[in-house]
């Protein structure tokens, strides 16, 4: 097993626990830490740090970053029916892909743009 450097800003932050922290907020004398902080610490002790050694390895980042159980094509498919289905029918029209078309060109689910110059129809 090799072990890959982890940034720094995954190891140290402003509290124990939540190292990944440190790049985003710093106490700086401030008693009451946000919200966020909390539940980003409550986060990394809960689901990151996965051997309780305060750090992140290459594992356990990769599990935050990439995690198995999800879908990306599917997530992507999802974002584009939800932000190009103009009149919410839940199918794309023609005329409805070509209005974002920008949107189909910057995804991954149709190879950049590649999958709409190798159809006809579009």
């Amino acid at each position: 097993s090799v072990s890959l450097p982890v940034p720094q800003a995954l190891l140290l932050g402003p509290t124990p626990g939540c190292p990944h922290t440190g790049d985003m907020y710093s106490q700086d004398g401030d008693a009451d830490e946000p919200e966020w902080v909390k539940t980003e610490r409550e986060q990394f002790v809960e689901f990151r740090d996965k051997n309780r050694d305060g750090k992140m390895d290459q594992e356990e980042t990769k599990a935050w970053i990439l995690p198995s159980d999800y879908d990306h094509a599917e997530a992507e498919a999802r974002h584009l029916l939800y932000e190009s289905d103009l009149n919410k029918d839940g199918k794309l029209s023609k005329e409805e892909i070509v209005e974002k078309y920008d949107l189909f060109v910057g995804s991954q689910a149709t190879d950049f743009g590649e999958a709409l110059v190798r159809h006809d129809e579009f």
